[in-house]
């Protein structure tokens, strides 16, 4: 058939018609499918090959399992006809290979094993089809046909759904981006809303970056989630905005608050609350907001909460927001050190604040504390605590 078998037993090109070459779809450019064919006896995979070629197809020969497995790995196929009952490597072992690092590969199995099971063995294991010997031409080609088809769908299948995978990915990216842009809008909105506070509340400027940024570290230190550290430094930022709506004359006042007055000071929890809890990014915040007066022992307002019936982020910051009180000028008094607020806090352990919290916030050293004031406090740029919710903190 004027094959040449030496070597890997790859057969010379048979002569064909233009006809045929436009057949197989050469002709326009298209590139001829690749054919591994194996097989222990020499003629039987010459006469396959010379088929195949007729056919148009590019046909390699292999002579057994490992032979066919060197060619898997120097050339890329797109079927594999083997016969089953080879010595070195038989078919069904080389199958399996195939299917394992090439499972789109189909692969068709070429025996003169008169036996269903054996065929029912193949398919189970991963084979297209299985072809009996002596076989037909016609039944050849017209399986390697469908094999090749079932291939190409295989192929159209896998691209389309890592193009699929892809456009998915770059648009969660874009979301992705895009929510980051709206979130940033947005703590920039709370950021000059907490400007207006500080204008309206002269006594409390810089207090709330201060308060944030202490409230940040220590949620960091006790090992909160990124996620629940943006919600609790909201929380934070906004915890006296519910002072809006205090009158001035009770707001301003430079003198002690009487009882009715204090009452309606103690009113900003639950008006903070009701400003922010219909606002969908800022209700988790909003309980912080609620609760930030409540005592660990239950003796706080509004509700008299105790213990872990306060959220943990409001015991978070029921420390820091005492921290900065006890390091800041008050009309009434100078600031205090750190040390002093650090043994305050400590005496108030179990009362006023969660013995748990405390016990984290005695292992940050005061350094800290100082470096983040001296960083919101004494910096000409604009500081923004949401950022520092996005980011490692000292305190980790």
């Amino acid at each position: 058939m004027g094959l040449n078998l030496a070597g890997s037993g790859t057969p010379k090109r048979a002569k064909k018609s233009q006809a045929e070459e436009e057949s197989r779809g050469i002709a326009d450019g298209r590139k001829a499918a690749r054919i591994l064919v194996v097989d222990d006896e020499a003629h039987v995979r010459s006469m396959i090959g010379s088929i195949l070629e007729l056919q148009g197809y590019e046909v390699q020969l292999a002579a057994s399992g490992r032979e066919a497995l060197e060619a898997l790995e120097l050339n890329s196929f797109e079927l594999v006809l083997t016969d089953i009952v080879m010595q070195d490597l038989n078919g069904i072992a080389l199958l399996e290979r195939v299917h394992t690092q090439q499972p789109n590969l189909p692969v068709v199995m070429v025996t003169a094993i008169h036996d269903i099971s054996v065929a029912i063995d193949s398919m189970r294991r991963g084979a297209y089809d299985y072809l009996l010997k002596p076989f037909e031409r016609e039944h050849l080609v017209s399986t390697v046909e469908r094999a090749l088809k079932h291939r190409q769908v295989l192929e159209k299948s896998h691209n389309y759904q890592q193009s699929l995978e892809q456009m998915v990915r770059a648009r969660t990216e874009m979301l992705r981006h895009a929510m980051e842009d709206l979130e940033h809008s947005y703590d920039v909105t709370l950021e000059a809303l907490g400007d207006a506070l500080d204008l309206k509340d002269s006594e409390t400027e810089g207090h709330s970056k201060r308060v944030t940024a202490y409230t940040i570290a220590l949620a960091r230190a006790m090992g909160i989630a990124p996620t629940e550290i943006k919600v609790i430094a909201r929380g934070a930022f906004l915890h006296d905005i519910g002072k809006m709506a205090i009158p001035d004359e009770i707001l301003r006042k430079p003198g002690t608050l009487n009882g009715e007055e204090q009452d309606v000071m103690r009113e900003h929890c639950t008006r903070g609350y009701h400003m922010l809890r219909k606002i969908p990014f800022l209700a988790g915040a909003a309980e912080i907001v609620f609760c930030h007066q409540e005592h660990f022992d239950g003796s706080g307002y509004p509700s008299g909460l105790r213990g872990r019936e306060i959220p943990v982020g409001a015991r978070i910051f029921a420390v820091a927001d005492t921290l900065d009180a006890i390091t800041s000028d008050r009309p009434y008094r100078k600031s205090r050190s750190f040390d002093v607020a650090r043994e305050e806090i400590l005496r108030c352990s179990g009362t006023q604040f969660d013995p748990a919290v405390i016990e984290v916030f005695l292992k940050i050293p005061n350094e800290l504390w100082q470096e983040l004031r001296s960083e919101i406090s004494g910096q000409n740029r604009r500081f923004s605590t949401f950022e520092m919710a996005q980011v490692p903190g000292q305190a980790e």
